[in-house]
C-alpha cells in the first residue's frame, strides 16, 4: 500500500485531553461536513486492541501498532475525523490538520471528569496535562506548524466557535 494518503478528502485529527469537548465537535462535523467520525478509543475497545488494563488509572491500556494496521485502509480513503486523547503516534502523513482542543479553566475541566467518575489519581492527571499543555506540545513535536490548531473547548460558545474555525478550515482547503 502507498504511504500517501489521497487527496480526494483530508483527513482531520481532533485532540485533547479528555473532557474538553472533543466528541461534541467530532459528531457536529460528521453530520454538518459528512466525514466519517472514527472514535479511537471506541475501536479500539470494541476490537480489542488493549494491550492491558491499568488498575491504577482504572483504563485501558491502548495496543498502538493493532489500531494503526486497523486504521491504514480507512485513512487512506481520506475524509476522516479521527478523535483521540493522545497524538502522537499517528503518522504524519494521514492528516491535513490537526486540531486541539482546550479547556483553560480547570474548575470546568474538574467538573466534567468528577461527572465522569474519574478517580482522583485520573483526575489529577488529566488536570496537569491540561495545565501543562501536554496534548499541544505533543501535536506540535508531532506534526507541521502550520497544520496544527489550537481550539478553545470550555464553553457551549468555544465549541460553536470551534465549529466554524474547523469548517472555515475545511472550505479554504478545498479552494486549494
Amino acid at each position: 500500500m502507498s504511504d500517501e494518503v489521497v487527496d480526494a478528502l483530508p483527513n482531520i485529527l481532533i485532540t485533547g485531553t479528555p473532557g474538553v469537548g472533543k466528541s461534541y465537535l467530532c459528531q457536529k462535523l460528521q453530520e454538518q461536513l459528512k466525514f466519517k467520525w472514527i472514535d479511537c478509543s471506541k475501536i479500539a475497545k470494541e476490537n480489542d486492541f488493549i494491550e492491558e488494563y491499568d488498575e491504577e488509572y482504572e483504563c485501558p491500556i491502548l495496543d498502538e501498532d493493532k489500531l494503526m494496521d486497523y486504521m491504514e485502509p480507512l485513512m487512506a480513503k481520506g475524509g476522516n475525523i479521527v478523535e483521540y486523547h493522545g497524538c502522537d503516534f499517528f503518522p504524519e502523513r494521514w492528516f491535513s490538520a490537526v486540531f486541539v482542543v482546550t479547556c483553560p479553566n480547570n474548575t470546568v475541566l474538574y467538573d466534567r471528569l468528577k461527572d465522569r467518575n474519574y478517580n482522583d489519581k485520573k483526575l489529577k492527571s488529566n488536570i496537569e496535562c491540561e495545565i501543562f499543555g501536554t496534548i499541544l506540545e505533543e501535536a506540535k513535536d508531532s506534526y507541521k506548524p502550520d497544520i496544527v490548531f489550537e481550539l478553545k473547548g470550555e464553553t457551549k460558545q468555544d465549541a460553536e466557535q470551534s465549529l466554524k474555525t474547523i469548517k472555515n478550515w475545511y472550505k479554504a482547503w478545498k479552494r486549494k
